[in-house]
């Protein structure tokens, strides 16, 4: 792995976590749902620092190059962090149905009783 990659990997790690670490502070942010921003970014940092590891990785897993074992562990953590966005979506989804029936309900209640 160049070093310019590895210098890229650990600035935009540093700023991905340090960027959390101040979303939390503001309350703009859960820590639950930063949790694996701050997995992805450590573990960027991890592989940028033991550069042998990554490299003997890739050559196990049969990459051409290591850098595309990284790209493929971003995209790991992307796919992971949409699927948990999509289930956090559904369960929203379910709750504003739920609140849609609760309105019905209680409109159809106030209706009956005006007359």
């Amino acid at each position: 792995m160049t070093i310019t990659l590895r210098i890229i990997l650990i600035i935009s790690s540093l700023i991905s976590f340090l960027l959390c670490v101040t979303k939390i502070k503001q309350a703009k942010l859960k820590i639950e749902n930063s949790v694996i921003w701050m997995t992805g970014s450590i573990i960027l940092i991890l592989m940028s620092i033991f550069s042998n590891l990554v490299e003997w990785l890739s050559d196990k897993l049969g990459f051409m190059a290591p850098v595309n074992f990284v790209f493929l562990v971003i995209i790991g953590f992307l796919v992971i962090q949409t699927f948990i966005d999509n289930i956090r979506i559904s369960i929203l989804n379910e709750k504003i149905k739920d609140l849609n029936h609760y309105i019905a309900l209680k409109e159809k209640e106030e209706n009956r009783e005006s007359i």
